[in-house]
């Protein structure tokens, strides 16, 4: 699932793209995915003009004029195809299938927007775990995810003595798990976490509780660091995504432990593990992170 470096990079693909088009035309193969009645597809998507991209974690709000919204999780299998045939620009980001190069609509397509200058986006997702909803702009921040989601990590507003406060809170689990909590923090998944678990020296399955407030403080630059580098880099090359530009990210190329095993560490050269933690595939370098118990 795309983590929230790789969903940032979809929103800037996008603000660049569709901002100020003008819908023409809605197409959606099945209400599951697209539940909203036809009145207000006709009423308040119809002729609108996207006005922002904006993200929250891990979901894109793509606003329009009309005061709603288009709220959009890719999941395991999604994408968004923008094509202009006028000028032959394609941009696709997501899964990484055929249907990021081929013609579209296809069978994959579920929701089709048709703006008037003749480009149109496309929202695919072979398996449907994705969706894309009508919906108020202002109703957004109600949605059952938006109340329980953690801050932004990269936000001015989040300090360091606030994500110590949050973490503090699951002081008996395991750091990891804690990171992977999105009522914690947002948009953190499993390649994040072990970079920067690894780049505060701490092992990811020691106890929150035991973590002191300078490690956590550690932690949270580090946090900020992975995630700001991977945005430059365009997103991880994570098996199941590729970056806004169509094309795999460049982040995995500049990790210090994730996917390394059996690689040197960087820092001190000892030989990096691939465990499991959490529930989740995790690597370590058994000499820099130590639990502490």
């Amino acid at each position: 699932m795309p983590e929230l470096p790789e969903v940032e990079t979809v929103r800037r693909g996008l603000e660049r793209l569709i901002i100020n088009k003008i819908v023409k035309a809605e197409q959606h193969d099945w209400p599951k995915g697209f539940p909203n009645a036809e009145n207000d597809v006709a009423v308040f998507l119809k002729g609108a003009t996207i006005t922002d991209v904006r993200r929250r974690a891990k979901v894109l709000m793509i606003d329009l004029s009309t005061d709603y919204s288009l709220v959009v999780h890719l999941k395991m299998t999604g994408q968004l195809v923008y094509v202009n045939p006028k000028d032959h620009e394609r941009f696709g980001a997501g899964h990484p299938n055929d249907s990021l190069i081929n013609q579209l609509p296809d069978k994959s397509t579920r929701v089709t927007l048709s703006f008037t200058d003749g480009s149109a986006l496309y929202f695919n997702d072979q398996r449907k775990f994705g969706w894309m909803r009508l919906m108020p702009t202002i109703e957004i921040p109600n949605i059952d995810f938006m109340q329980k989601v953690g801050p932004e990590p990269l936000s001015d507003e989040f300090t360091p003595q606030e994500f110590i406060q949050r973490i503090g809170r699951r002081k008996n689990s395991v750091i990891k798990a804690a990171l992977l909590d999105q009522t914690v923090l947002a948009g953190i998944g499993n390649i994040y976490a072990d970079e920067s678990l690894w780049g505060a020296k701490i092992h990811p399955s020691t106890l929150v509780k035991n973590v002191s407030d300078t490690k956590l403080a550690t932690l949270f630059h580090e946090i900020q660091y992975v995630l700001a580098l991977s945005i430059e880099k365009g997103g991880s090359t994570d098996r199941n995504y590729v970056n806004a530009e169509g094309k795999r990210g460049s982040y995995i190329d500049f990790a210090r432990v994730f996917r390394r095993e059996g690689q040197p560490c960087p820092r001190c050269g000892t030989i990096i593990i691939k465990t499991r933690v959490a529930g989740r595939g995790t690597h370590i370098c058994e000499k820099c992170q130590k639990v502490v118990e």
